[in-house]
């Protein structure tokens, strides 16, 4: 059992997030998605999102954020709620004695394959893999589903608020699903035997559309900003794609409204087609043109930051950089 403690100027700090945390939803998405007993809900999502990304992408954030036991910490940093984009730069610029630390502790739990085994030593390119796949993940399974996600979220924060008004914060922490309130202590069933203390930070309310039901989560190290994640309510009809997303990452369709505004339509197809890694011929066969078409479109996109290129032998590779995911995402030009 968990057991948080507070003090009288705690209960005076605690507060309730105005929004989803995006980089709790990508790991706590993450874990959903390896676990096929979760709720009926899901199973649109889950659907959609197997079929859509590449596995090159879920394989390696499937090894670090197992749907059991820990997950480093640095993935989830407080600035999650402040959007993706900062999230991750936040994450990636964690000290690397933190990382290795962090990674590390997994270790007693299950094997590090040796993808985990690079990231715990921090080196460079496991962790530009990571936030790359992060950037795809989110794009291809989170940013589709957010406006529908943070209502769910809302509604939760507004069944807090009224919590709060009919019986004061009491209320709102026994409501907590998998809570126990005795004051001054809150009490989480099914977690590993923990003594927090407080000691006048506050706590942090983070309400979480992909949270786990009845098993709220915390971070292992709740630092100067205590945290705990809860689960919201899921609507029966379960998360609403919303219809300006893009496409899958197996359809390479071109993307429609403002990022084929920007870009033209065959250089928008391109940079969607370079989502999950690709050479000059596998873009130009995806995007139906020419291989020399294919080399100008991805000349263009590389000059602007959208995408990188690194020669494999003979051939080259392109791969779309965190920039490129924001602007596909609309994220940068709406």
């Amino acid at each position: 059992m968990l057991r948080i403690h507070f003090t009288y100027d705690d209960l005076a700090r605690v507060r309730i997030a105005d929004g989803p945390d995006a980089l709790w939803e990508v790991q706590l998405s993450l874990h959903a998605l390896q676990t096929r007993g979760r709720a009926v809900e899901l199973t649109p999502w889950r659907r959609r999102t197997l079929h859509t990304l590449p596995r090159e992408v879920v394989r390696p954030l499937a090894e670090i954020a197992p749907p059991r036991g820990i997950s480093p910490d640095f993935m989830t940093p407080s600035g999650g709620a402040r959007g993706f984009g900062e999230g991750m730069e936040i994450a990636l610029r964690t000290p690397k004695s933190a990382i290795s630390g962090q990674v590390a502790a997994m270790a007693g739990q299950r094997r590090l394959t040796p993808w985990v085994e690079a990231v715990r030593r921090a080196e460079a390119s496991a962790l530009r893999t990571l936030g790359r796949a992060m950037a795809i993940y989110h794009e291809g399974a989170i940013a589709p589903v957010w406006p529908s996600l943070s209502a769910v979220v809302q509604a939760d924060r507004q069944l807090r608020a009224q919590q709060m008004a009919d019986g004061g914060l009491e209320a709102v922490l026994a409501g907590i699903p998998g809570c126990r309130w005795r004051a001054p202590v809150l009490e989480i069933e099914n977690y590993t035997d923990a003594e927090v203390h407080l000691e006048g930070r506050g706590l942090l309310l983070q309400p979480s559309y992909f949270c786990e039901p009845e098993t709220p989560m915390k971070l292992c190290d709740p630092g100067p900003e205590p945290m705990l994640t809860y689960p919201t309510a899921k609507p029966a009809t379960g998360l609403t794609f919303s219809k300006d997303s893009v496409g899958s990452a197996q359809t390479y369709g071109s993307p429609e409204g403002p990022v084929t505004a920007l870009l033209g339509r065959t250089r928008a197809t391109a940079l969607a087609a370079v989502r999950s890694g690709c050479s000059t011929s596998e873009l130009a066969r995806r995007c139906e043109i020419s291989v020399g078409s294919a080399s100008q479109q991805a000349s263009v996109l590389r000059e602007g930051g959208l995408i990188t290129t690194r020669r494999e032998g003979a051939a080259v590779r392109h791969e779309i950089t965190s920039l490129g995911v924001q602007v596909l995402s609309g994220a940068l030009v709406s």
